[in-house]
C-alpha cells in the first residue's frame, strides 16, 4: 500500500459500548427472502394463537445467519432465548437441568445440534413432542421412571451437517429451512449496513468490492470489512473507496473471486499432485495440514458453489474451471 497520508481515519466506539451487528427483527434481515417470509407467517400465526412457535431447524454452510435468525425468532415472539452448543452438552443431566429451568414460550437454541451426544438427543424426543422429560431414578429392579412436565417452548437447532442428524430427531422439527449463499447485491447491502453501524465511511464501490470477495457469506463480508477498516485506519485513510479495498485485499492475498491462499493451495494440490482427482478428503487434509472436517465445512462448500470442485463417490475432483484457474495461477506466478 502507499505511504500514509492525512487526515487521520477515526472510528467511533460509541462511548466504548460493544456494537451488535446482528439485526433484531425480520424486517431488518437482508437476504434469504423465502426463509424470512415463511418465518413471518409462522410467527404471526403462533402469536395470534398464543402458542409457541413450532420447533425450527436451520441448516446450511456456516456464517449464513442461523444464529441471527434464532435471536430474531425470540425477539419476534417476545420471548427469552437460551443459547447452547451441541458439543458442550456432554451429559443428559445438563440438558435436562436447562430444560426444567425455562419459562413458557422460551426459545432454546442449540448450535451444532448434529454433535449432540445420543443421551442428550434422546432427552429431546419427549421434550420436543410432549413437553415432558422421562427421568429414570435408581438402578436395577428398583429403578422407576418419573415424568416431569415442561412449559411449552420452541427449540431452534442449527447445523452445517444436516445429514448427521438422526432421523428421529430431524422428524420432530416442524419447520425445516435451508439457508443458501447470498447474492452479491445482498452482501453489499449487509456490508453497507454494518459500516453505518460501526461509523465507517465506506463508499458504494468499496462495499461492492468487499461483497464480491465474501464467498456468498455475511460473516465473511463483515469480517473482511473489519480487516479493510484496519488497513484504512493504519494508513490514515478517512474514506474507504475502491482503491483502499483493493490494496487491503492484495495484502490479505484474497483474489477477485474471494479465494484465499488455502483455497488456492487446495486446488493446486488437487490438480498438480493428484492430477485433478478423484482423491479422498482425508488424504487432502493430511497434505494441506488441516482437519478434514474444516475442509468440508469451511472451504469445500464455496469451491463447489463456485464451480471449481466436485464431490463424487470416489473423492474430490477438480472441474474444468478449477483446472483452468490453477493453470492461470501458475502462469501468473511464473
Amino acid at each position: 500500500m502507499k505511504d500514509p497520508i492525512q487526515p487521520p481515519f477515526r472510528l467511533s466506539a460509541r462511548n466504548g459500548e460493544e456494537i451488535s451487528l446482528r439485526p433484531s427483527r425480520l424486517a431488518e434481515f437482508i437476504g434469504q427472502e423465502r426463509v424470512t417470509s415463511n418465518l413471518n407467517v409462522f410467527i404471526q400465526a403462533s402469536l395470534k394463537r398464543g402458542d409457541p412457535l413450532d420447533h425450527v431447524l436451520f441448516y446450511g454452510p456456516p456464517g449464513l445467519g442461523k444464529t441471527t435468525l434464532a435471536h430474531i425468532i425470540a425477539q419476534e415472539m417476545k420471548s427469552n432465548i437460551r443459547f447452547l452448543s451441541g458439543p458442550s452438552l456432554s451429559r443428559a443431566g445438563d440438558l435436562a437441568s436447562i430444560l426444567t429451568s425455562i419459562s413458557p414460550l422460551d426459545v432454546v437454541f442449540i448450535d451444532e445440534i448434529h454433535r449432540l451426544p445420543p443421551a442428550c438427543e434422546e432427552i429431546l424426543y419427549g421434550a420436543m413432542e410432549d413437553f415432558s422429560l422421562d427421568i429414570v431414578v435408581g438402578k436395577g429392579p428398583g429403578a422407576r421412571s418419573i415424568r416431569i412436565s415442561l412449559p411449552p417452548f420452541t427449540l431452534v437447532g442449527a447445523t452445517t451437517r444436516v445429514s448427521l442428524l438422526s432421523s428421529p430427531l430431524r422428524s420432530r422439527f416442524g419447520i425445516v429451512e435451508k439457508l443458501d449463499f447470498y447474492r452479491e447485491e445482498e452482501l453489499a447491502a449487509i456490508v453497507t449496513r454494518t459500516a453505518q453501524v460501526m461509523d465507517i465511511n465506506l463508499l458504494p464501490e468499496g462495499a461492492r468490492e468487499i461483497a464480491c470477495r465474501s464467498r456468498g457469506t455475511p460473516r465473511v463480508a463483515n469480517r473482511l470489512l473489519k480487516r479493510v477498516r484496519d488497513f484504512a485506519q493504519y494508513f490514515k485513510k478517512e474514506v474507504i473507496d475502491l482503491v483502499v479495498v483493493k490494496e487491503a485485499f492484495q495484502c490479505l492475498e484474497i483474489d477477485a473471486l474471494g479465494l484465499t491462499p488455502l483455497d488456492r493451495k487446495f486446488l493446486q494440490v488437487l490438480v498438480e499432485v493428484y492430477r485433478g482427482g478423484p482423491v479422498g478428503i482425508q488424504t487432502l487434509a493430511v497434505v494441506l495440514g488441516e482437519e478434514a472436517a474444516s475442509l468440508e465445512e469451511m472451504y469445500e462448500p464455496f469451491l463447489v458453489k463456485a464451480g471449481f470442485l466436485a464431490r463424487t463417490p470416489r473423492g474430490r475432483v477438480a472441474t474444468p474451471r478449477g483446472r483452468k484457474y490453477v493453470l492461470e495461477m501458475v502462469r501468473s506466478e511464473g
